[in-house]
């Protein structure tokens, strides 16, 4: 049976992070945390948010997975390719696919504490 996924973060690419911080906290309101020079967590968004440094892309949907293995075997029997196998990150782990249709997503769960 499979479990429901459910969006939980949108992070978006910028070349000039600074200037689309700018202009996200100045027209939507957002406040942000800085982490490190090129990655910025968005707060006060109504969902969670990120901005990293890097080439134009659309945005990346995330979504949230208690077992991470049991929602990779999931997304690749569902007929995604995975473009990047787990791996880890402050604050978690994570893999990232592309659906049958193309689009880029990805799926993270918490550290382990």
């Amino acid at each position: 049976m499979s479990k429901r996924l459910v969006m939980d973060y949108v992070e978006f690419y910028a070349p000039e992070l600074e200037r689309e911080q700018a202009f996200m906290g100045t027209a939507f309101g957002w406040e942000f945390v800085d982490y490190g020079p090129d990655y910025r967590d968005i707060r006060q968004a109504g969902i969670g948010g990120g901005i990293e440094r890097a080439a134009q892309a659309a945005p990346l949907i995330v979504l949230k997975a208690d077992d991470l293995e049991a929602a990779l075997a999931q997304v690749r029997a569902a007929g995604a390719t995975i473009t990047r196998d787990i791996f880890d990150f402050p604050g978690g782990r994570r893999f990232e696919f592309r659906t049958p249709a193309g689009t880029q997503m990805a799926v993270w769960c918490k550290a382990a504490e």
